[in-house]
């Protein structure tokens, strides 16, 4: 599975800005796809969502920021709307697919700035 993530960018506070990635390869290996921030000695989960549709979201982004997903034939792409954004959302934001057996795989950061 390869990862190819895109969107970041430098913003306002109060600004959107919304990241794509899109997984390719054996993707009907996938389950879960998400996107984590980096954080001190781990990555933090942000939002994920399964292949069925359910969402699950870090508290500090609920009500803030909306993960979507895209299941095309050759390519399934995952979507991160990010509203109201706040300084503190200042990271780099990695995007990851997991299998049912726990295997991740990730793309490459894209570093998220808001400036206040």
């Amino acid at each position: 599975v390869q990862l190819q993530a895109s969107g970041g960018g430098l913003v306002q506070a109060g600004g959107s800005l919304r990241l794509s990635c899109a997984a390719s390869g054996s993707i009907s290996s996938i389950n879960n796809m998400g996107w984590y921030r980096q954080a001190p000695g781990d990555r933090a989960m942000v939002a994920v969502i399964t292949r069925g549709g359910r969402t699950n979201y870090a508290d500090s982004v609920k009500g803030r920021f909306t993960i979507s997903r895209d299941n095309a034939e050759t390519v399934e792409t995952v979507y991160l709307q990010m509203n109201n954004l706040k300084p503190e959302d200042t990271d780099v934001y990695y995007c990851n697919a997991k299998t049912p057996s726990g295997r991740d795989f990730w793309g490459q950061g894209t570093q998220v700035t808001v400036s206040s």
